[in-house]
């Protein structure tokens, strides 16, 4: 995979139940790197889900499908599954009590072209309860179409901080 990276956008906020990040993918790149290094929550121990933004606003219909590896410090490997949610996952963030996601970054595919469906490659870190873990994730989404921006939010609770950057890949 190349390794240019060409910043595209950047979005933060503070107190918020979700982030959107709108028009930030475009014909000129195939794929995108999307990375936060800061993302805190209200909640514990909750996963870090996604939608996409297509020409209709946020996408919330069962168009996502997803495979997950969670990669625990702590004990064994977990792996899990599902098909035609409402919503992708990117990761799992701790908050023991007041920790943060280590690192979150992922790849999405092909967003901007209508005939294809759009990809993703998901890895993350952070604390938990349980203590140190990691997550990989692969996903789908099962319309082609445009997307042009993403959307992300805790399952429960809400963000206290979170900054997002958007490079394209070259």
């Amino acid at each position: 995979m190349a390794t240019n990276l060409e910043f595209i956008k950047s979005a933060s906020g503070t107190s918020v139940s979700s982030l959107s990040v709108t028009d930030c993918f475009s014909a000129d790149y195939d794929v995108y790197y999307v990375t936060s290094t800061k993302m805190d929550i209200t909640n514990t121990d909750e996963y870090i889900g996604f939608r996409y933004i297509d020409s209709s606003g946020v996408d919330s219909t069962s168009n996502y499908d997803y495979a997950h590896l969670n990669l625990n410090a702590y004990s064994s490997f977990g792996e899990g599954r599902a098909t035609n949610l409402t919503r992708g996952v990117v990761g799992l963030i701790g908050n023991t009590p007041t920790t943060s996601l280590a690192g979150l970054s992922f790849y999405v595919f092909n967003p901007y072209q209508s005939s294809s469906y759009t990809f993703g490659l998901y890895q993350g870190a952070s604390f938990s309860s349980s203590g140190f873990q990691g997550m990989k994730v692969i996903s789908v989404h099962t319309v082609a179409e445009i997307i042009s921006g993403i959307y992300l939010f805790p399952l429960g609770g809400s963000f206290d901080n979170i900054t997002v950057n958007v490079y394209g890949v070259k």
